[in-house]
Formats: structure tokens, C-alpha cells, sequence
């Protein structure tokens, strides 16, 4: 099953995984939960441990995890022609903003530089991909910052950038809310961030908090934690149905004012799975996105294998654009990553690797694969891509929004 069926039936737990969950963290939430006067804790709050807690959550342990859990692989991942792609974007961005002689790509979420180092490397033009994408102008502007919390990925990142003899664009300690020229990247990051379950009543909203019962982690109903839920809910023109259970990311408003206050001038490209509010919070989706990712599969039991299981939930676009749009940053167009990758070129760089002697027939296979799994919209082609701006004009449109679905989301 693909990510976008979330919702629409129940997915089984592989029988390849282990049920069993990181002991210190099962334990560190319980005692949470018992602390609690009503003995629960917020669905956000147990994302947040089993994802972010420092050396023992999902993402943070010194085990490499590529994609998801490395059974999933990100674009990235798939083949350096994504970030080939993605540097072309950032070149005609960086012609836009009138060439600064200093220009600062801030990716959060960089992981262990997969996208980092197919952008710079095609951006200082090496191979096939870098005579197409290369920009000698932009190679000596570029400073590469990578936002990622993990340690471990933060040296693995740095490393590769020094095997490539791509280092000296490395800016590894600037701060994320420093006001700089340039551009942000967020592939594939807001779909983990964590988030509360709510439930449709016909009183109003309700909220699915977490619970220890019977040996197992559980959920319960209650009064919502914050009145910020029913108001994000509102503000998108929503009204859950009756039972119908959704996710919502209070951290949004925090990240996206980050976000602004560290573009002076620029844009963020923000790729990931998920739809306009309307959509995501639609009556195909009534039993919500929550995932988790584990085994070699896809399932939606939370509860287990916590900290050995990714978790995500599809992204409201449409609380993104308007977020974006309160903290000072104009949507500048919303469309697919198929879209995207056509309008920026990909049929060049496509023919760059084709035509180059050194290509070979089992290289060239390789690349058609990723290229297919990179536009195919039931795999990452159907992924959203917002594109968010300061001083950069929406017309004529950049070039990876030619197919733009529209001005927001």
C-alpha cells in the first residue's frame, strides 16, 4: 500500500516487524502519562519522543536510515537528478534576486547531505547532470547550511561534502532564523513533524490523547489540549464530520516564522506528501493519514515499536500557505513534483546523461527507473510542491511552477 491511501482502508501490521519498542523511551512515556493528573499525554507529545528524543528517538540514533526506515527510499536518495533539478531552480532564483555574491541554501531536515551534495555538485558542474545544472557564478555565491538534528547525520553530511570537494560551501553553524539572501529546502520534512489527533463530535471538536492501558499504549478521548485545533480547523474552512478523525500540526506557525525570519530575500521550496485542506480533511479520509512506516511496509498501529518506526501524516497545504502568508511570505504557486521536475528541465538533464560517453547501459537503466518513480504519481511525482517567496515576483512564473496549480493551496 502507497502512502496516499492513507485513510481510505486499514492497513495490516507487517508480520516482519517487531512489535517490541525502544525500552528507555516506553518507559520515559509512561512515566510521562503518569504523571499527568488525568493519566494521558498528547498524541504530539508522544510523536515528538518517538521521533526527536535526543539518542534514542526515531531519528536521532547513530543507525543510518535512509528514506523511510531505509525501506523507502526519499528523491533524493533515488538519484542525484533530483538534486540536479533542484539546483537549476536555485539558479534562476539566484539570477532573479540580481546574482548576490552571497547566496545561502538552509536545508532542514538535510539528513546525511544525499540532496546537499547532488546540488552543489551539479551546481559546481560535475558529470553529465553538472552540464546542465552547472553555474560557475552561483558554485562561488553558494553557502550550503543544513538544519538537521541528528549529530550523527551532521558529520556523515560533512564528510560527503569533503569527499566531493565540495566543503568550503559548508556553513554548518549559521543560525536558522539569521537573515540571509538565498533560498530553503524542506523535502519530505513537514509530513514528520508532530501532530494531534482530533475527532469530529457533533458538540465540536475532540481530541485522541495517548494512554497506558492493559500493557499497551492506547488512546483516549477528552476535551481538546488546545483551542489553537478547532481554530486551525476553522481558519481552513473545515467541519469534521461526526467521527471522522484528522491530524493537525500546531508546530507549522512556529516553523514557517523560523522560516521567514531567515529569509531576507529568497524563496522556500517545500516538497511533500499531502493536500489542500478541503481534501486532506475530506470524506475519503475520514479515518485520517497517521502512518507508520517499519519492516518493509506501511501500517497504522502508532502504538508499537516505538522509536524503531517513522511516523508521519500527510500535510495540510493549505495551513501552510497561509501561515507562510502571515509570517511575510508570499505563496508564489503550488504543483506537483512531477510538475515541477518537468518544468525545470528534467528532459535535459535526462539527455546530458544519455549522450555522455561515460554512461553505461546499466547506468542509464538506473537513471529511467528513478526518473519514473520521480514522476509517477502514485509514488513521490504526486507530491506537493509550495513554493514561498520574499521580493521575488509570482510573473512570469519560476520555472518549476510553468504548471502551477494555482496561487496557493
Amino acid at each position: 500500500m502507497g502512502p496516499f491511501e492513507a485513510g481510505l482502508r486499514r492497513a495490516p501490521l507487517p508480520t516482519a516487524i517487531s512489535t517490541e519498542g525502544e525500552p528507555r523511551l516506553v518507559e520515559r512515556l509512561r512515566a510521562e502519562i503518569d504523571a499527568d493528573p488525568a493519566a494521558r499525554i498528547t498524541f504530539a507529545r508522544f510523536m515528538s519522543v518517538a521521533l526527536y528524543e535526543p539518542d534514542l528517538g526515531y531519528y536521532q540514533v547513530a543507525a543510518h536510515r535512509p528514506g523511510r526506515g531505509g525501506d523507502f527510499l526519499t528523491a533524493p536518495e533515488t538519484h542525484p537528478i533530483f538534486g540536479a533539478a533542484i539546483a537549476i531552480q536555485l539558479e534562476e532564483l539566484h539570477v532573479r534576486l540580481g546574482r548576490p555574491a552571497r547566496f545561502v541554501v538552509r536545508e532542514y531536515g538535510a539528513g546525511s547531505g544525499a540532496l546537499a551534495r547532488s546540488i552543489l555538485g551539479a551546481i559546481a558542474g560535475l558529470g553529465p547532470l553538472g552540464s546542465v545544472a552547472g553555474s560557475p557564478e552561483l558554485a562561488a555565491a553558494i553557502r550550503y547550511a543544513p538544519i538537521e538534528l541528528n549529530p550523527h547525520r551532521r558529520t556523515e553530511l560533512a564528510a560527503g561534502l569533503a569527499a566531493d570537494g565540495l566543503a568550503a560551501a559548508l556553513e554548518p553553524d549559521l543560525s536558522p532564523d539569521a537573515p540571509e539572501v538565498g533560498a530553503v529546502l524542506a523535502n519530505e520534512l513537514l509530513d514528520a513533524m508532530p501532530v494531534h489527533r482530533v475527532v469530529g463530535r457533533a458538540s465540536g471538536v475532540a481530541e485522541l490523547f495517548v494512554t497506558w492501558r492493559d500493557g499497551r499504549f492506547t488512546e483516549i478521548e477528552g476535551s481538546p489540549s488546545s483551542p489553537a485545533l478547532a481554530e486551525r480547523l476553522a481558519a481552513d474552512g473545515v467541519v469534521l464530520a461526526d467521527g471522522a478523525r484528522a491530524e493537525i500540526c500546531l508546530e507549522l506557525d512556529g516553523w514557517l516564522a523560523e522560516l521567514s525570519a531567515g529569509l531576507a530575500r529568497g524563496a522556500a521550496v517545500i516538497i511533500d506528501y499531502g493536500h489542500p485542506a478541503t481534501e486532506l480533511y475530506g470524506p475519503t479520509r475520514r479515518g485520517g493519514t497517521l502512518m507508520a512506516y517499519a519492516g518493509h511496509g506501511v501500517h497504522d498501529d502508532w502504538s508499537v515499536a516505538v522509536g524503531r518506526q517513522d511516523l508521519t501524516a500527510h500535510v495540510d497545504f493549505t495551513a501552510v500557505a497561509r501561515l507562510g502568508e502571515i509570517a511575510g511570505l508570499a505563496p508564489l504557486g503550488l504543483t506537483s513534483q512531477a510538475e515541477f521536475l518537468v518544468g525545470v528541465g528534467l528532459d535535459r538533464l535526462l539527455e546530458a546523461v544519455r549522450s555522455d560517453p561515460a554512461t553505461t547501459v546499466e547506468a542509464w537503466l538506473a537513471i529511467r527507473s528513478a526518473v519514473h518513480r520521480l514522476l509517477d504519481p502514485r509514488a513521490s511525482g504526486g507530491f506537493r510542491v509550495l513554493i514561498l517567496g520574499r521580493d521575488v515576483a509570482a510573473d512570469p512564473p519560476l520555472a518549476g511552477l510553468a504548471f502551477r496549480l494555482g496561487g496557493g493551496a
